[in-house]
């Protein structure tokens, strides 16, 4: 037993040692994850800023295109405004501006149309700035022709003062007491004004108009001028309206009649009015209100009013 131990050859034989393995290195894996981390966030802080950047970008243009459409509607105000002022003088400027409601309606429809709209752009604000200025040109038109009417009006009126004056003057200095007593005692009229009128909720209300179609009766307004020859008293006024077919409008039931010239040719007249006068003193706003059964047509409408068989004034007004 004691060979066994001493005899190597005898042992159990060693086994043979396996190599060892080296250990892996994560370091470029961990270096390879963080640089994707890193540039992730970079992309993400550059993609937020740009972002806000456009962000702000747009609230910037936002603001600049609202401000730009109020104060495209801001200058549409104002000339709506102009307008309105024109529109008010209409009916004693002989329908100046209603001529033309077919190119201001269409103007007004092309820039209530970009106004509302709350995304117009800036082009749409342009198309709308080039159509008011042209409606403001359009204004100015209808102003300056408004206050030529208007010097004309005060001219004539100038002018019927004077020869008033002339003619009352030349009666009191010419031939026959008598004559100059029957011209002179002749009145005169003058702010003749005709004023169609719709009548509303069985008459309790009215309303100007000057189409056709709805009016229900002419209103002639016009003033007596002071007259130092003519004796206070009742005086006939005998008005005659025209209608556009050259007609006289007449219905002895509501007052028409015929009466004599001072010549001594008939005069068909659509009513009579009289008044109260005062030597020297004039008559203001004699009304006189003309209703018919059938319908007013369209066309241009001459009042001619006619005192001790001469006519003492006159006017127009035109119905579309």
């Amino acid at each position: 037993m004691s060979q066994e131990l001493n005899n190597p050859t005898s042992s159990t034989p060693l086994q043979p040692m396996q190599p060892q393995q080296p250990k892996k290195n994560n370091t470029w894996i961990y270096v390879g994850i963080i640089a994707v981390l890193l540039v992730t966030n970079i992309y993400l802080f550059t993609s937020r800023s740009k972002m806000s950047s456009d962000l702000d970008s747009s609230k910037t243009e936002f603001n600049n295109a609202d401000s730009s459409r109020r104060a495209v509607e801001s200058d549409y105000q104002a000339s709506l405004a102009r307008l309105d002022q024109l529109v008010g003088k209409n009916n004693q400027m002989d329908s100046v501006i209603s001529n033309q409601t077919g190119e201001i309606a269409n103007l007004r429809k092309q820039i209530d149309a970009i106004v509302k709209n709350k995304n117009a752009t800036a082009a749409d604000l342009g198309k709308a700035k080039r159509l008011i200025a042209e409606l403001n040109e359009k204004v100015t038109g209808y102003e300056a022709r408004i206050a030529t009417l208007e010097k004309e009006n005060t001219d004539l009126t100038n002018t019927n003062a004077t020869v008033t004056k002339e003619r009352d003057s030349a009666v009191t200095q010419n031939v026959g007491l008598s004559q100059k007593a029957k011209l002179g005692a002749v009145l005169h009229a003058s702010n003749i004004r005709m004023t169609p009128i719709d009548l509303r909720r069985g008459g309790k209300k009215e309303k100007e108009t000057t189409k056709a179609g709805k009016v229900d009766e002419m209103r002639i307004k016009f003033d007596i001028d002071e007259n130092r020859i003519a004796e206070s008293g009742k005086k006939d006024i005998y008005l005659r309206i025209t209608g556009p077919g050259g007609n006289v409008l007449s219905n002895a039931a509501y007052g028409s009649g015929v009466s004599s010239m001072a010549d001594g040719t008939s005069l068909n007249y659509t009513l009579l009015k009289q008044i109260d006068l005062t030597t020297n003193q004039p008559v203001k706003d004699v009304t006189i209100d003309w209703n018919q059964d059938s319908e007013f047509q369209k066309g241009a409408y001459s009042i001619e009013l006619y005192n001790e068989g001469y006519k003492i004034g006159g006017g127009t007004v035109t119905l579309r």
